[in-house]
């Protein structure tokens, strides 16, 4: 049963902090974007003890560079090709150079985004933004993390995102690269169970110890099942899934509330109001 958590003045002052903006930047499309890119480190190797968190990694046919969980060099440019041939098209060869950033955008935001949009579209794919993201340990971003974010910034619902919500993504994952280096205090590039509890009661969620066991046993890494998001070498939650757990887990505690008009923690609903709850959730 949700229950607001005891927090400490310290603790307290850390959420306003570090975990509130991250709530309120979802959906956020004027986000700011001022300052350093999220990552601008050398990536960890594989084996480091420091290399947790995650970020964007270079698409293929990305300039290289490094960064914090992987990230971009620089902005990848096109050459103009000869002009067409008159009463047709050219022969082909490379594709048109994209247009410039939008008025008052940020240049290095918009060189990512340009990298991400594989197929220069001026949108980004759930696919194309899946090959960009990778956790501090080099794995790919879990799909449905992936689209849960597409969900969350996909603000005009067309499937794709454009450069503002782009935007707001960027700013979102930032936000929540710091959150999970704060609980991650072992510094194992994933959160164990210790960590989820302390992360979890400092957002207010005071789970019993059953519906945390199960909440580690569906975003573990080791779950059982075959594919790139399955990791029998790794203990714990990873950076991806942390966010699709802390994000879920606050979205369905938000729906429960609307049910539970008297804050008594219980609800009584139909089968059609059970439904309608359960096919609107992530």
């Amino acid at each position: 049963m949700y229950t607001p958590g005891l927090r400490s003045a310290e603790a307290e002052k850390w959420v306003g902090t570090h975990v509130l903006p991250v709530w309120r930047s979802a959906g956020c499309t004027n986000a700011a974007t001022s300052g350093a890119p999220p990552f601008v480190h050398p990536p960890p190797q594989r084996s480091s003890p420091e290399a947790y968190s995650g970020g964007y990694s270079a698409p293929p046919g990305a300039p290289p560079g490094g960064g914090y969980g992987g990230g971009y060099g620089g902005h990848q440019s096109y050459g103009g090709g000869p002009p067409g041939y008159a009463g047709g098209p050219g022969p082909g060869g490379f594709a048109p150079a994209p247009a410039g950033p939008p008025p008052g955008a940020d240049p290095q935001l918009w060189s990512w985004f340009t990298a991400v949009d594989t197929d220069r579209s001026g949108h980004i794919s759930v696919h194309e933004l899946q090959k960009a993201l990778i956790n501090g340990d080099w794995s790919p971003f879990d799909l449905d993390t992936v689209k849960l974010l597409m969900s969350i910034f996909d603000t005009d619902r067309s499937g794709t995102i454009g450069f503002n919500e782009f935007a707001g993504l960027w700013k979102y994952i930032k936000d929540w690269q710091n959150v999970f280096r704060h609980f991650d205090r072992d510094r194992s590039g994933s959160i164990d169970s210790r960590e989820l509890h302390e992360a979890l009661r400092q957002f207010g969620y005071n789970l019993s110890p059953q519906l945390l066991q199960l909440v580690e046993r569906k975003y573990d890494v080791r779950t059982k099942g075959t594919g790139a998001g399955v990791r029998p070498d790794l203990e714990g939650i990873t950076f991806d899934r942390f966010v699709r757990a802390c994000v879920v887990i606050k979205q369905v505690t938000e729906a429960f509330q609307r049910l539970d008009t008297d804050r008594d923690g219980w609800v009584q609903i139909n089968y059609d109001q059970f439904m309608e709850t359960v096919l609107s959730l992530p």
